[in-house]
């Protein structure tokens, strides 16, 4: 029987894009613009959190944000109505997330030039976005209360990917049963050298803990 050659497809496809990837980090490093890979599953919060996060730094740091979904433009008239900060929106024609050359098309869009951080807010979903490299300076996860905290356990890449997971809707945790000290130490065996801070996005608690954090990683990328 004749031999049939395999290619690997998927295999071309990430390293391709991972050097793409590895370009866009060192031109923003040159700009110094910081830009903030922000992941969660549909109706973590991430607008409402990304909303109150905004309005407690850009007197601090000057503000844009990408807001990237399959369809729609809500999210990114949000940004712009109840912050007053640059927004775009970015239509990924059906794809569940987004890679490094999507995010440079964007980045060109926005115009970074007036700008110190970037928040991609990406499509929500927990497996597709953690899988490709956007060539964002960091990675960052949302986690609802009402999702459990059982998915550091179900989806371990987006945990071990981010530096920073905020635990949102801190607010709603009587009405769920949810172990706040399993789920972190879930997320400490899957990654460390994880940040974790609980907040409600809703309310303020803890976003001003989130603020700090952005405002100092901001002034560290710029030195």
């Amino acid at each position: 029987m004749e031999e049939v050659r395999t290619i690997l497809l998927h295999r071309s496809v990430y390293q391709d894009n991972d050097e793409e990837a590895d370009l866009l980090r060192t031109y923003l490093k040159e700009k110094k613009v910081f830009v903030v890979n922000l992941m969660s599953s549909p109706g973590a919060g991430k607008t409402t959190m990304l909303t109150s996060l905004i309005n407690r730094i850009k007197n601090e740091v000057r503000v844009g944000v990408m807001e990237a979904d399959i369809d729609s433009d809500v999210d990114a008239i949000s940004i712009a109505k109840n912050t007053g900060v640059k927004s775009i929106q970015l239509h990924t024609n059906g794809m569940c997330h987004l890679d490094a050359g999507m995010t440079k098309c964007g980045l060109d869009a926005i115009d970074i030039s007036d700008l110190d951080i970037v928040f991609l807010e990406n499509v929500g979903n927990l497996v597709c976005p953690a899988e490709f490299d956007t060539g964002a300076s960091i990675d960052v996860m949302i986690l609802s209360i009402p999702e459990g905290d059982d998915k550091p356990l179900k989806y371990p890449l987006v945990f071990e990917k981010s530096s920073l997971v905020i635990i949102n809707k801190i607010d709603t945790i009587k009405y769920f049963n949810f172990n706040m000290n399993k789920c972190v130490e879930t997320i400490k065996r899957r990654n460390k050298n994880a940040t974790i801070i609980p907040v409600s996005a809703k309310n303020g608690d803890g976003m001003d803990e989130v603020a700090k954090y952005f405002i100092n990683k901001v002034k560290e990328f710029k030195e």
